[in-house]
């Protein structure tokens, strides 16, 4: 399992988001202060506060968060 903060600020953003996890073979959890929801559910995104930054797990391999966080490099917190 990897972990890590993302920002998204848009509509379009959530989408980019939605298509990379769709794409994974893997889950992939958010997470907003208490409330833990389907990273591959645009109305799970919907349903949270994304005005502060959240936190992303991959439940899946090394590989498979890499590739991952390159496909959404730009949503990454540094």
């Amino acid at each position: 399992m990897t972990t890590f903060p993302i920002q998204l600020t848009s509509v379009s953003d959530i989408k980019a988001f939605v298509d990379a996890a769709s794409r994974l073979d893997c889950d992939v959890d958010v997470i907003c202060g208490r409330y833990l929801v389907d990273g591959k559910s645009i109305m799970g995104l919907f349903s949270i506060d994304l005005s502060e930054p959240i936190h992303v797990q991959v439940q899946g391999s090394q590989a498979q968060a890499d590739i991952f966080m390159r496909a959404i490099q730009k949503f990454l917190i540094k």
